[in-house]
């Protein structure tokens, strides 16, 4: 902060970072100057009046623009005061040259004319007149001396049209340089603008929810955001062929072509995520620009929304369902109490059936739209799966042990939510423990690491399978084959599964497995 409080204003920087240059060149034009007179001055035919005079200007000359030329001068005398005794050097020792050397037609006075353009570009706008004023003053003067010296006369109105010419030239070199500085400080501005529009561009898009790439023609990541790396499950490289971090994206990049604007869906190697790929040339330079969406997050939120609608729709109307049917359920139990013929005994009981069902399908209902968020964890799936089982058959009474199998070998994990997990699990083994043959083994759950990184649990049964023309239908709500089913099991587990970032499907059974239903639960390893 305190080297920020020691700065000048921006306009004092902006105008001697401005004249610093000019200035630099003004006075190698100056030695330049100065050592051609002492080295080629005979040469030119300079000091012929005054020898002794032309070498001890010369040598003045040289030691005014070294000393004035020093870097720590600007500092001492201030940048403005300097180029004024610099620009009074010049005209001063110039004229001395041209007293010496024969007057006008020594062509000195072109020099002068130089060193007031020089001045110009650098020196402000009433010290440029007074410069012109002041060279033009020396150079009377030194005519009128000259004249009344003995010197051949000089046509005046040559030597008047040369002194206007250095107020013409001088305020030239002025606007000129207001024009450059002008131009300099909006390139300026307009840079920074740049820079600072740059750096917002860059924040927006390190910052976006979805991915962004800029491939080369020749399938080289040249830029990306820490998003697409999260979302393609792997470390991008700037410079890398993208084939070797993401293959299913670069095979739907070379696919899409030269098409102006394509989008392919695809699934991440690395993360396992659902993705729109959409890509857009950029530009001339022949690179294509790939933007990445997340699917899964997408139609999480549609499922979001969906919950809530129908998280109100049940809540409005459970209440009117569960009056009524309490109400029929006490009065059941209350005819079950009572001496009654088996008739009516069995109608009783197909009462209570009916009224339970009503009740479970309600209940599920209600659950649905009151699905928590997922609170993933690494649940290693071997000891869950054992744990479950164990449970099942206790709350089995029909001799359940040993009708379903753990085969998941030791080691493997699932980031999932536990209390997700135990009810797809759940609704997994239910129903293929409802459509199995009972014997040992009929229901088996192994799993298994799959070759994109996640993890695949299955449930098999040696049933009759679901039928092919019922297999579209398997996922939807209040789709059941049982006559007792509500038909949420398997559709809340779907919606559990992808809550989860997982997947859940049914599977076409395979020869050497059981022939029955085939689901399996696709998993994440880490959170």
């Amino acid at each position: 902060m305190k080297g920020l409080a020691a700065r000048p204003p921006d306009s004092d920087l902006d105008e001697a970072l401005t004249l610093k240059e000019p200035l630099r060149y003004l006075n190698l034009f100056r030695l330049v100057v100065a050592g051609l007179f002492l080295v080629a001055g005979r040469s030119l035919q300079l000091g012929s009046e005054s020898p002794t005079l032309f070498v001890a200007t010369s040598f003045a000359y040289v030691a005014a623009v070294l000393a004035l030329g020093f870097p720590d001068s600007a500092r001492l005398l201030g940048l403005r005061r300097l180029v004024t005794i610099q620009v009074l050097v010049d005209v001063t020792l110039l004229t001395l040259v041209m007293w010496s050397s024969g007057g006008y037609r020594s062509g000195i006075p072109i020099l002068i004319l130089i060193a007031l353009a020089g001045a110009g570009l650098v020196g402000e706008g009433r010290m440029v007149l007074f410069y012109a004023a002041y060279a033009t003053v020396a150079v009377l003067l030194e005519n009128i001396f000259g004249t009344l010296w003995g010197r051949p006369t000089v046509d005046f109105f040559t030597v008047g049209i040369t002194c206007i010419g250095f107020f013409a030239i001088a305020e030239v070199a002025r606007l000129l340089a207001l024009r450059a500085a002008a131009n300099e400080k909006l390139a300026r501005q307009r840079g920074a603008d740049l820079a600072s529009q740059l750096r917002l561009n860059r924040q927006i898009i390190q910052d976006m929810q979805d991915g962004v790439l800029v491939v080369g023609e020749d399938g080289l990541v040249r830029q990306f955001n820490p998003r697409a790396a999260v979302l393609l499950g792997t470390g991008l490289r700037e410079g890398a062929p993208l084939a070797a971090y993401a293959p299913a994206l670069a095979r739907a990049l070379r696919d899409a072509g030269a098409r102006d604007d394509s989008s392919h869906s695809l699934r991440a190697e690395g993360s396992g995520t659902m993705l729109l790929a959409r890509f857009l040339p950029a530009g001339e330079a022949r690179e294509t620009l790939v933007y990445l969406e997340d699917l899964d997050r997408i139609h999480s939120q549609v499922q979001q929304v969906k919950l809530a609608a129908l998280g109100r729709l049940t809540a409005s109307i459970a209440h009117e369902i569960r009056n009524p049917l309490a109400s029929v359920s006490q009065a059941a139990e209350l005819l079950r109490e009572e001496k009654r013929s088996e008739m009516q005994a069995r109608l009783i009981r197909i009462i209570g059936s009916n009224a339970q069902r009503i009740d479970n399908l309600v209940g599920d209902v209600l659950a649905l739209g009151r699905r928590d968020e997922a609170l993933r964890e690494v649940l290693p799936l071997a000891e869950f799966v054992a744990e479950y089982i164990e449970e099942f058959e206790v709350g089995k009474a029909d001799g359940a042990q040993g009708v379903v199998v753990n085969r998941v070998l030791p080691g493997l994990e699932m980031a999932i939510d536990r209390t997700h997990m135990r009810q797809i699990l759940s609704n997994l083994v239910v129903n293929a423990y409802r459509h199995c043959s009972k014997r040992p083994a009929a229901v088996q759950i192994s799993a298994a690491l799959r070759d994109d990184g996640r993890v695949a649990l299955d449930v098999l049964d040696d049933g009759p399978g679901v039928p092919e023309n019922l297999r579209a239908q398997i996922f939807e709500p209040f789709f059941t084959t049982h006559s007792k089913g509500t038909g949420l099991g398997l559709y809340i587990s779907r919606e559990l599964a992808e809550a989860n970032g997982a997947v859940l499907e049914l599977c076409a059974s395979e020869p050497a497995a059981l022939p029955g239903a085939h689901f399996r639960l696709i998993g994440r390893v880490k959170p």
